[in-house]
């Protein structure tokens, strides 16, 4: 009889953790790009390779990204961005550490597009910052896709830009988050 206590106590212990990784979503592919624009000049750059985790349950969502993994049309911006700019050798890593505080007005039983505002910490050259932004979480039958669009002040993260090109780069930067999740599994 006492085996059949202990199988049964193997079996109760793997459903709830399975359980649990049920409400776990991740991606190490996200892209986040950023945009400048200024009379002068245009800037964009991509990162494909962001890291992001996603707990459905609780609404809790962090992605970290290295500086250096953003790719930019022209090498001299490319270089100067992660020397003179973001200092990427210093600083190597951007991160956010949030929530996404409309959780539970997601229908995560049915397929569909939802709106949903995120809030949390934004970490970027050393400098962390409280954010708050909105975006939608859109439920398909094998993944989870957020996208957002938000501004950030290059000086709120102390980036200095020296004015020898100023013109050419805006003080606010457009970022766009786009993350495609699938349910992490053991």
């Amino acid at each position: 009889m006492k085996p059949f206590y202990i199988i049964w106590a193997i079996l109760l212990i793997t459903l709830s953790s399975f359980k649990l990784d049920n409400t776990k979503y991740f991606t190490n592919t996200g892209h986040i790009s950023f945009f400048s624009s200024t009379p002068v000049e245009d800037i964009e750059a991509d990162n494909n390779l962001v890291s992001s985790v996603l707990n459905i349950q609780t609404g809790d969502i962090a992605f970290s990204l290295f500086i250096k993994d953003f790719k930019f049309d022209k090498k001299l911006m490319q270089e100067h961005f992660n020397e003179n700019y973001l200092e990427s050798d210093k600083y190597p890593k951007a991160t956010f550490k949030g929530k996404i505080v409309n959780i539970e007005s997601v229908n995560f039983g049915q397929d569909g597009v939802n709106e949903v505002e995120a809030e949390g910490e934004l970490f970027i050259h050393n400098v962390a910052k409280k954010v708050k932004f909105k975006g939608t979480l859109e439920l398909k039958t094998d993944n989870i896709k957020i996208l957002s669009k938000f501004k950030i002040k290059l000086i709120d993260y102390n980036i200095q830009i020296p004015k020898i090109v100023f013109a050419k780069i805006a003080e606010e930067i457009e970022v766009s988050v786009d993350m495609i999740y699938n349910k992490l599994t053991k």
